[in-house]
């Protein structure tokens, strides 16, 4: 078991932010010995998982994407999901996103951007969502049966304590959508609704807007998530 959570540790190193490694920059990373890291980079590779690229360099290989597809397949949501997020964002010029629970973490699993316009680097790319800072934790955490979430500070909006999270969850139980108001990203807004399907809330849907935009016309962003969501989910 603790060779695959060191070989889970070992590619989850891997980002959009850092794509490629080598052996000595890898193992300063994760302060390992580079002999283990060599070790767990050449299992990786002879498995698929990774590839060598020039310059004793490591990259992702495609054979993971293959496994997303396999699981993006799996899901009969997903697709209908993913379409309706896209149109949604367009629509909304907004950032788009469907994040699901990995046990108590929240994982984004789908972006769809759609303003042409927008700064890039302001998009938060993170993979690992903080619960306790975003709509879509709200959501998930509001329909699943978990403990309270890490109460980690990122603005002066952040929920920090059990009590102001209990009183949250239980509203979004109640309005069926949740609202972030630069509790994560200083400057941004989110709003939120559960997906569900077969009976149960599979994922969180919802946008992110810059607060001016997102303040300036909040309650028509909501409706325009909640239609969306409805086209290819169940009611609630």
């Amino acid at each position: 078991m603790q060779t695959l959570t060191k070989a889970g540790t070992v590619l989850r190193a891997f980002s959009a932010a850092r794509p490629q490694w080598g052996v000595r920059a890898l193992a300063a990373e994760l302060c390992w010995p580079r002999a283990t890291v060599q070790a767990y980079l050449s299992g990786l590779h002879d498995a698929g998982f990774v590839r060598r690229v020039s310059g004793g360099q490591y990259r992702l290989s495609w054979q993971l994407a293959e496994f997303g597809a396999q699981l993006s397949a799996a899901l009969p949501w997903f697709g209908p999901a993913r379409s309706a997020l896209a149109s949604l964002a367009a629509a909304t010029q907004s950032l788009g996103f469907i994040c699901v629970l990995e046990g108590s973490q929240v994982i984004c699993i789908n972006r769809a951007l759609g303003d042409a316009s927008a700064d890039h680097r302001q998009v938060q790319t993170d993979v690992t969502l903080p619960a306790n800072a975003t709509a879509a934790g709200k959501v998930l955490y509001a329909f699943a049966p978990l403990p309270a979430p890490d109460f980690e500070r990122f603005t002066a909006s952040t929920i920090t304590t059990p009590d102001e999270w209990a009183g949250e969850l239980q509203k979004v139980r109640l309005d069926g959508s949740a609202l972030a108001i630069e509790e994560w990203v200083a400057g941004h807004c989110a709003v939120s609704v559960p997906l569900w399907w077969e009976g149960e809330v599979v994922a969180a849907f919802g946008i992110q807007l810059p607060t001016a935009r997102f303040l300036a016309r909040e309650r028509a962003l909501l409706a325009k998530v909640q239609t969306a969501a409805l086209e290819f989910g169940e009611p609630d």
